[in-house]
Formats: structure tokens, sequence, C-alpha cells
């Protein structure tokens, strides 16, 4: 099938140009300012408003499944991925069987062929039982069907075996995604350990929980060599490490998400769907995550897509299941709340959601060129509505942005030159 996006605002080269783009065989074809229709099998004429850039890359969510469907399926969780814009989903390892060995991928992997509607890569463990102690897992063997390695909810406390896994990844040329987190310094917190958690009684968690282990993980991926990237950074601290240890040139990159670049612990409600780990920090740790941004300490958005029952989203702050939905907001919630308000141009937000993802963890695609496989999502700026759980796709409903005003959508989403979302 052969499609032709007439007169789209495309990004190309780090900016936006009207053009025609013509797909052909999956691949894009060519790209002018005046393209024929002639023998086109389908145009979607973009009247020179709506954009057409290379699709989302979320390198950071769960999809529950193989173990836990009953609260996201790698069907209904590609399907929101696909609705909000998405290509490509990076899914984490918490799973049951935990992606420890061969067999423990393959069976994550067999389901992703049978039902996943965009391109799925699942991370292999880092250690055994996804434990963030113990035995590490046999790297070499997973290196193949593993985008890379992290025991996402768990932080490796040992610094000998995050030292160890390094080493190994940094033999095999692959990344570890880290979960930054010291076990000792919790204290049964479950929220941030500020002035709202002081106010209402709450056990918090502390910033030095965070950027402690980042810290150590910045010295070891510099004695290493290894590719190093912090998953969710919530704090001023951690910023601040990576800034430096990316001046030293530590090969580190990291991601925040949108909750932390919009919401801080005064945003919080006596609600489940304000509880994630990390948890909402500071208003100062929102305004140095923003920061952090512009100027390119954090190379990427991603949302930490993590979705449970409504049950256990239902217990409050306190006993409530750590973890909110995302995908389906990703893209309006940046939009609306960085660029419309200037902080950053949509050049930027393309940059973080869909250009430096695929650079980190090698996805394919990224630009809009002649040859390339068109991977693509086509956005509408002007569009506005508010946030209503119950239009998700994802299984998840649990979000901090339920009711918010929010403009902009994707209304379609192209893999290998074929549409796998268009909105009604």
């Amino acid at each position: 099938m052969t499609m032709l996006f007439k007169d789209a605002l495309v990004y190309s080269g780090g900016k936006f140009e009207c053009k025609s783009v013509l797909i052909k065989n999956s691949v894009i074809h060519s790209i002018g300012v005046s393209i024929s229709e002639n023998g086109v099998d389908r145009v979607i004429n973009c009247f020179k408003k709506y954009y057409l850039i290379p699709g989302f890359v979320d390198v950071h969510v769960h999809l529950r499944e193989p173990g836990f469907s009953y609260k996201e399926t790698i069907k209904s969780g590609s399907a929101a991925g696909a609705k909000a814009g998405y290509n490509a989903l990076c899914t984490m390892p918490n799973l049951n069987p935990p992606p420890d060995c061969v067999e423990g991928v393959k069976a994550q992997t067999d389901i992703i062929e049978k039902d996943a509607l965009i391109d799925v890569y699942p991370f292999g463990c880092i250690t055994k039982g996804r434990k963030g102690a113990g035995e590490l897992v046999d790297f070499s063997s997973l290196k193949d069907s593993c985008i890379g390695f992290s025991d996402d909810g768990c932080g490796v406390q040992s610094e000998e075996l995050m030292e160890q896994a390094m080493k190994e990844c940094a033999k095999l040329g692959k990344i570890i995604s880290a979960h930054c987190e010291v076990n000792s310094l919790l204290n049964g917190g479950y929220i941030h350990l500020g002035e709202y958690a002081k106010a209402h009684n709450h056990k918090g968690i502390c910033s030095e929980s965070e950027w402690q282990q980042i810290e150590r993980d910045c010295r070891l991926a510099e004695k290493t060599g290894c590719r190093y990237h912090v998953c969710h950074i919530s704090t001023k601290e951690s910023v601040e490490i990576i800034r430096q240890a990316k001046e030293r040139g530590v090969c580190v990159t990291c991601e925040t998400g949108p909750h932390y670049l919009t919401l801080c612990d005064e945003d919080l409600q006596e609600d489940g769907r304000f509880k994630m780990n990390p948890p909402l920090r500071s208003r100062e740790d929102m305004n140095a995550l923003i920061e952090g941004i512009k100027d390119g300490t954090i190379d990427a958005i991603a949302t930490d897509h993590a979705p449970h029952s409504a049950e256990e989203k239902s217990k409050g702050l306190a006993k409530s299941a750590m973890g909110v939905v995302g995908l389906e907001t990703a893209f309006p919630v940046m939009y609306t709340k960085l660029v419309k308000t200037g902080l950053i141009t949509l050049e930027k937000l393309v940059e973080l959601m869909s250009v430096n993802p695929r650079k980190i963890f090698s996805i394919r695609g990224g630009e809009i060129k002649e040859g390339a496989v068109a991977d693509l999502a086509l956005l509408d700026c002007e569009y506005s509505f508010k946030v209503n759980p119950d239009d998700f796709l994802s299984k998840g409903r649990s979000t901090p942005f339920e009711g918010m005003e929010l403009e902009g959508r994707n209304i379609m989403t192209v893999l290998k030159g074929e549409t796998v979302y268009e909105a009604v």
C-alpha cells in the first residue's frame, strides 16, 4: 500500500518544514514540496497543521505479562502505546517468570510475537530473580534477545556486584538501565520525605536513597567503561551528579517522567493515583529536572507506565501499590505543560521522546528521510480534551492527571509503513 502525507509539518534535521511524504513498500519513498497523488492508495491531507514525526519510543514501561495479566497485557499495553504515538516500548523485567535466563525471556518474547501491535523490546534482569542482590545473570546468553539489563523495582545494593555487572556488560557492548535505590535508607517510606509527609503524618522516602546510588554507579561506569542509563530520576541532586559525570566524559544517560516534570509533593492528594516510586518530590526538585531537560543533562522522557488493578490503587497513599499509568497522557501533558508554556520547543520534545531514546538504545529510526523505514506518528496540537481514564486502552486507570485539561494528541501511528492506530 502507498500512502501520502500531504502538506504535513515534517520533522527533519531537528526542525519542522511543510512538505509531503510518500510511503511505499514500508519505507519513505520520497519527500518534497509537491508530490503527485497519481497511483497513491491513500492520501492523508495534513492541511499544513499536523506534525509528522518519528514515532515516540518509551524506554521504561511495565506491560505485566507474563505473570500479571490482570494488571496489563502486551496486547493492551502495546495498543495504548500505538494510540499514544509510540513505535516502540522497552519492557521492564518485574515479571513471572523473570527474564533472568533464556527461558524466562522467551516466555515474554513468545507473547510479544503473537500479540504486540508495535515493537516491544524486553529488558533482561541484572541479578537472578531480579533481587538486586545474590547472583548475576548470564549476560552473554541474553545479549541478543534483550535491549539491555535492569533490575527495575530494585536497586543493586552491592557495589562489588554492580561493578562486576558493568564489567560484563561493557565487554558485550550492552547497556545497564538502573533503578537506583538504597534499601537501608527507605525506612518504610512511600511518599517524598517533605512538607506534605510531615503535615499528614506519612512515612517519607529521602532523596539520598536515590542519588547516593546514582553517585556510586556513575563512578563505577567511569571505571568500567559501561554504558549506563539511569531510570526515572526525581531529585535535584541526581540531576547535578549526572551533569558532572557527563562533563567528566562518563558514558551516562538518564530519563525522567512526565509526572516528575509537572507535579510535586504540593500536589499530593490522599489517593493512590499519586503514589509511585520514586515519589513526587519537592518543587525545587521539579524545577531542577526542568533545567536538566533544558540543558541536555536529562536525555529522555519515559513514562514508567506501571498499571495496577483498581483494587490495588484504591487504598490511599499509605497502602496502594506503587505505580501509575502514563502512555496515553505523556505527549499531551508534555506539550501542554512544557511546550505551550514556552519552557521547551516542540522540536526539543520530539528529541526527548523519540530521537534520543532510539539513539541511547540503538532502536531503528529517528529520522524522516528517503529510504528510512516508515515509523511515524502524526500529531494534532490544536486538539483539547479532559483526561478521562475510562477512555484509556490500557487496563490501568490510575493517573495523577485525571481530570486535567490538556492540548495535543496523536491521530495516526505508522509502523513499517502500516497504520497501527488511527483516531476516529
